[in-house]
């Protein structure tokens, strides 16, 4: 509920809270005797509405007196102090209106019966003002307490975002970086797997230039970085690099964080193929089930060559990147069985066919 719409309600509670309070105050007026239920509510009606509106100007004292920065004294001079001058006001308005009623013929009279009545309606104005002061003090008190949980969104949201913008800059200098230096060592050695590698990689930043502003995008456009990646990989590689891929199409429209996948590829690659003589193989997996999308990343390794790593900055970022975007609905998973390493993302199903 926004905080106009929260202010409106308290105001309708409020006009409907003074509805048996006219009543009460009615029933007070002619249980001392004196004056008959007619009058009584004729007078004490629009009475009872004068009282409403003045105890509305009590939300301005509590804003000029904050119980958190006023002393007791302060506060109880403030509003006592009101509540008199105010109740005062009320009852002069009271004995105008009953001097005008007494004019009519079937009133005759009134001003002198409500005469005797003064000091209760005193009393009872100082009560209800009071009362309203801390009616004002509990409002404004969930005003300050929406505001506050507001601007604590508000800040979490842009922590947040800084940091994900934080990690997701860590990505292309990280790559750019390996690339060339393979490109440096492949100058010297094959200066035309140089040339397409250097084509290649120029292909694959022009792909992601426009991936700056956007948080997500579909996992099929990721799936195309990722094909221009392992190409200038396999350029360096060759047929020490096989890639097996499982994409269901239903995944394919999903929503995914730009360069989700490319970390964890490239992990695949340095601590996986790079370490086997032979080589070895990639397998990328992508199903939707039960509303959530299934990523996995599979590659061979040498688990005697070193151990697997479960920490290194790509993984690290990727899984923070998560936390960040998702939350607890998304997990990583990372596990390594024999000469395999897999990673298993899982996250909810967005679909961003409508976005297209």
């Amino acid at each position: 509920m926004d905080a106009l719409s929260s202010r409106r309600n308290r105001l309708r509670l409020y006009k409907i809270a003074w509805l048996p309070v006219c009543a009460l105050l009615i029933y007070l007026v002619v249980s001392t005797g004196g004056m008959g239920w007619l009058e009584t509510a004729v007078l004490m009606v629009p009475l009872a509405g004068l009282g409403e509106f003045i105890s509305l100007s009590a939300w301005y004292s509590c804003k000029f007196r904050p119980i958190q920065r006023s002393t007791i004294l302060n506060l109880i001079g403030t509003h006592v102090g009101a509540a008199l001058l105010l109740s005062l006001l009320w009852v002069g308005m009271g004995k105008l209106l009953a001097h005008f009623l007494s004019i009519l013929p079937w009133f005759q009279g009134l001003d002198a019966r409500f005469t005797p009545k003064v000091g209760l309606v005193y009393g009872a104005g100082c009560i209800l003002y009071l009362l309203s002061v801390a009616f004002h003090y509990v409002a404004l008190a969930q005003d300050a307490s929406r505001e506050a949980e507001a601007h604590a969104l508000k800040s979490s949201l842009l922590a947040r975002d800084a940091e994900l913008k934080a990690l997701k800059a860590q990505v292309n200098p990280h790559f750019l970086f390996n690339s060339l230096n393979s490109i440096s060592a492949l100058t010297s050695i094959d200066p035309a797997k140089a040339r397409e590698m250097c084509i290649l990689l120029a292909e694959f930043l022009r792909m992601t230039l426009g991936l700056g502003e956007k948080s997500n995008i579909l996992l099929a456009e990721e799936m195309a970085l990722l094909d221009r990646f392992l190409a200038i990989e396999k350029v360096r590689f060759g047929a020490r690099l096989k890639l097996e891929e499982d994409i269901q199409e239903q995944s394919k429209p999903m929503l995914v964080l730009p360069l989700l996948l490319q970390p964890l590829v490239e992990n695949a690659v340095i601590h996986g193929i790079a370490n086997l003589p032979a080589g070895g193989s990639i397998r990328l997996v992508a199903h939707c089930h039960d509303g959530r999308l299934s990523i996995i990343v599979e590659n061979t390794f040498d688990p005697e060559s070193r151990p697997a790593r479960s920490d290194g900055l790509g993984l690290a970022n990727v899984r923070r990147r998560l936390e960040g975007r998702y939350g607890e609905e998304a997990t990583m998973q990372v596990s390594a069985e024999g000469d395999c390493f897999r990673v298993n993302l899982s996250l909810p199903a967005e679909s961003g066919a409508s976005q297209n």
